[in-house]
């Protein structure tokens, strides 16, 4: 029987990095910067014959601070966070203050027609309806068996 020498500290990194992985998974993804933690918006995209769809969850934002643009392979949205809340209870104030820029390009899986793209955004949802090109939606592709 050989003996191996039990190091505790590496059991502590792994278990440290398994979590890390879990709370990557679970908890909204973020960024780190030269200014901190800044937020990079949730999406959720889905595919039909016709389009694809897209929603992303941008809270507690103005349509007009967020930038989208759109080429035939991919979309691509930044935005600016200003939030600020206060209360005032009790004779004590509390302040908060939520600063941030965001930046999220997304790549489209087909071509899409961008000059015909819509659009709305509507509590905090950011909704895109890409129509896929005339191409791209008559594309047969033929397999050969054996």
């Amino acid at each position: 029987m050989t003996l191996v020498r039990w190091q505790p500290f590496r059991e502590i990194d792994t278990l440290q990095r398994q979590m890390n992985r879990l709370f990557d998974e679970i908890l909204p993804i973020t960024t780190e910067t030269r200014d901190g933690i800044t937020f990079v918006p949730s999406a959720e995209m889905e595919e039909t014959p016709d389009a694809i769809h897209l929603k992303l969850e941008v809270p507690g934002m103005d349509a007009k601070d967020l930038d989208v643009q759109v080429s035939a392979e991919a979309v691509s949205i930044t935005g600016e966070r200003k939030s600020e809340s206060k209360t005032e209870e009790k004779g004590m104030t509390r302040t908060e203050f939520r600063y941030g820029r965001f930046e999220r390009v997304i790549p489209l899986s087909t071509r899409i027609q961008n000059d015909k793209v819509e659009a709305e955004y509507k509590d905090g949802i950011l909704k895109l309806t890409l129509p896929k090109a005339e191409a791209e939606k008559n594309k047969v592709v033929k397999i050969n068996l054996g």
